[in-house]
């Protein structure tokens, strides 16, 4: 694998894991001041039960789709190697 391809994997996965805390440890926090309810239960329940999955669902498939892409591109940048006869 190059560097740069890992390089690149680790600065996402930094980005997302930044992303996926904030949403289900610093979200929530905040966001018991919503004092409304929704369908007898506290919003701030719901965005941490559904809005977190979902989040969580998203990075997830933001992570597969951009290193699918950064592989198929860098397998399509490597030169093939020599074949035996």
């Amino acid at each position: 694998m190059p560097a740069r391809l890992r390089f690149r994997k680790r600065v996402l996965t930094a980005v997302l894991l930044g992303i996926w805390v904030c949403v289900n440890f610093v979200l929530p926090f905040f966001a018991r001041e919503l004092s409304f309810t929704v369908a007898g239960w506290p919003l701030h329940f719901w965005l941490s039960a559904q809005g977190s999955l979902l989040v969580f669902l998203a990075v997830v498939v933001v992570y597969a789709w951009l290193v699918n892409r950064w592989e198929a591109e860098a397998s399509a940048a490597e030169p093939e190697p020599p074949q035996a006869p």
